[in-house]
C-alpha cells in the first residue's frame, strides 16, 4: 500500500459485514438455537435491504435474545476472529496519510470495543448502542435514545461528528446507505454481502480494504 495526498480528510466505516465478516445481533441468536436464529437473520436481512425500518426489528431481535454479559464478551472475540484481510493495515496507513477514520455501528458498544482497541480506533470515534446488564449479566435492555438503533440513525450521528470534509461513508446495509446526505461520498462494501439494492445507489464500489487505500489515497 502506497500513500499519497488523501481524497478523503475522512472515512467512517460500518462494522457488521464491512470491518468484520460477522453480523453480530446474529451470532448472538445463532448462540439461541435454530428457531431464534432464523427469525433473527430475517428480521436484520429485511432491515439491512431497506425492507423495514430498523427501528420496528431492533428491540425485538435483542427481547428474542437477550444476551448476556459472557455472550457479548464471545461477540467480541468473534469480531476480532473475523476482521476484513487487511483492515489493520489499511487503517493504520490511512492514519499515516492524516485521514481521521471511525467506526459507526447499530451493533452493540461493549462488543465492539475490543474491536476497536485492535484496529488502534480511538474509543471516542466508535459510535454504536450500549446496552445493560443486571449485577448478575442478565440482559435488562438497551440505550432506546441512541439513534443507531432506527433507519437514519447513521446519516444523524455522522452529521453531527464534526467531521473535516469530503468525509467517505462505507457500508454493506441500508442503513449505511442513509448515511450518505450527511457525506461526500457513499461506498458499498462487498467484501463480505453483496446488497443489490445498496449497490445500485453508492457512488462506488470498494470490495476489500486494499481498493480502500487506493481510493482514499490517489
Amino acid at each position: 500500500m502506497s500513500a499519497g495526498a488523501p481524497a478523503y480528510a475522512t472515512v467512517v466505516l460500518d462494522v457488521d459485514s464491512t470491518v468484520a465478516g460477522v453480523e453480530g445481533i446474529d451470532w448472538l441468536a445463532e448462540r439461541r438455537g435454530e428457531v431464534v436464529a432464523r427469525t433473527v437473520s430475517q428480521l436484520t436481512d429485511d432491515a439491512m435491504r431497506g425492507a423495514i425500518p430498523l427501528e420496528q426489528v431492533y428491540g425485538r431481535r435483542l427481547a428474542a435474545i437477550r444476551p448476556r454479559r459472557d455472550d457479548v464478551d464471545a461477540l467480541a472475540h468473534a469480531y476480532i476472529d473475523a476482521l476484513a484481510e487487511g483492515a489493520i493495515e489499511a487503517l493504520a496507513t490511512l492514519r499515516r496519510a492524516g485521514v481521521h477514520v471511525a467506526l459507526v455501528s447499530s451493533g452493540l458498544r461493549p462488543a465492539l470495543l475490543r474491536l476497536a482497541l485492535e484496529l488502534n480506533v480511538d474509543p471516542q470515534d466508535l459510535h454504536a448502542v450500549d446496552v445493560r446488564f443486571d449485577a448478575l449479566g442478565t440482559y435488562v435492555g438497551f440505550d432506546e435514545s441512541s439513534p443507531l438503533t432506527t433507519a437514519n440513525g447513521k446519516r444523524e450521528v455522522v452529521a453531527s461528528l464534526g467531521a473535516d470534509h469530503p468525509l467517505l461513508m462505507v457500508g454493506d446495509g441500508a442503513t449505511d446507505l442513509a448515511a450518505r446526505d450527511a457525506a461526500d461520498a457513499f461506498a458499498a462494501f462487498t467484501g463480505f454481502v453483496r446488497r443489490e439494492a445498496v449497490i445500485q445507489k453508492a457512488d462506488f464500489v470498494i470490495e476489500s480494504f486494499t481498493q480502500l487505500v487506493s481510493t482514499v489515497l490517489k
